[in-house]
């Protein structure tokens, strides 16, 4: 019995704005700030690699003076709509209906709501009664590979049943107006808002690409690394400048002892589908595998044309990487991070 990914969407905001149309509204932001350090946010900005991102909100209500209430009640509101839209857009993809699934994961940390997602698109799309539901809230930027390893262990200890894994983030919904902090700087200039969904399944007649192996790996005394805080203004990032040079001490601990694992070398992956973090750990893992021939150019063109979309991110390079079809055979290996410090890991087959 093997685990498979089925199909792969993507859902984006109604609000978009290219790089070089934020940069006036970081005019108003900073104003009566030393010109020398609105000089370097703009230069912080322009040099993100990133061009364009989305957003549950206008760049008038993210600069503006929204209450936590006002924010995240847009959390809500448009994260329901986002997360029904790619699932419905999955499963068409699928061939399924929705009454065909089992289980479904919604995962989410830029925003509050209780009842979870999922308990909306139970409504919304009609699914099962009986399916069972699992929010996963608090795993930051790894949590779209965390939830496709929790689907992929249920979906192994029951075969015949087909899983979805829904990611809703709106990283722009936790901007703090009133924060100078270069933690609050660097996360406006990364990150962007967005949704996706991964359908699984264990059922005989379903194809895709198997999910041979999974894995977390956790470092030690590094919680304060990145997350957020929660204030009397809403979701504080937290996000220590030294996450890229520890990624990078930790990268051979975390890449090769996983696929040795599986009777594999970092030669015999064909894909490496890595979440955008930033444009430094891009350079970091570019570093470490451009002498191997390996690229991740589908990572650095999601960062490039959406930003960091927190949880959803990785699911949008995989969607890159299903559209050009592999051959049969091929393998990818799929890496995120987020709080904890974590790292999560899913090797793929074709």
């Amino acid at each position: 019995m093997s685990v498979k990914i089925k199909s792969v969407s993507k859902a984006l905001p109604e609000y978009s704005r290219e790089t070089a149309e934020i940069l006036p509204f970081l005019e108003t932001w900073l104003q009566g700030q030393d010109e020398r350090f609105i000089r370097k946010v703009k230069k912080i900005f322009e040099n993100a690699a990133v061009d364009k991102r989305y957003s549950f909100m206008s760049p008038e209500e993210v600069f503006g003076e929204l209450s936590l209430e006002e924010r995240n009640n847009i959390y809500i509101r448009e994260g329901i709509k986002l997360g029904e839209k790619c699932l419905r857009t999955a499963i068409d993809q699928s061939g399924w209906k929705s009454a065909d699934l089992d289980f479904i994961i919604t995962v989410s940390c830029t925003g509050i709501m209780i009842p979870s997602l999922d308990a909306y698109l139970i409504n919304s799309l009609n699914l099962r009664q009986d399916i069972v539901r699992l929010p996963v809230t608090e795993m930051g930027c790894a949590a779209g590979v965390s939830g496709i390893i929790y689907a992929k262990n249920f979906l192994k200890a029951n075969p015949g049943k087909r899983a979805a894994v829904v990611a809703v983030e709106s990283p722009t919904a936790t901007f703090q107006r009133h924060d100078f902090s270069m933690a609050n700087i660097v996360s406006a200039a990364i990150f962007g808002d967005g949704a996706a969904c991964v359908l699984l399944s264990s059922h005989p007649d379903d194809e895709g690409p198997e999910v041979l192996g999974e894995s977390m790996y956790h470092f030690y005394d590094a919680e304060d690394m990145m997350g957020f805080k929660l204030c009397n203004t809403g979701l504080q990032m937290v996000l220590d400048v030294a996450v890229p040079d520890t990624i990078a001490a930790h990268f051979p601990d975390i890449i090769h002892p996983f696929l040795a694992g599986h009777g594999l070398e970092i030669a015999a992956i064909d894909h490496l589908i890595f979440h955008p973090g930033g444009k430094k750990i891009i350079e970091i893992v570019e570093n470490l595998f451009g002498a191997l021939g390996k690229n991740i150019n589908d990572t650095k063109e999601v960062l490039r044309l959406y930003g960091n979309m927190s949880s959803a991110t990785v699911l949008y390079v995989l969607e890159r990487i299903m559209e050009q079809k592999p051959a049969s055979g091929e393998k990818g290996l799929m890496l995120s991070f987020g709080p904890g410090f974590t790292a999560q890991r899913i090797l793929l087959q074709w």
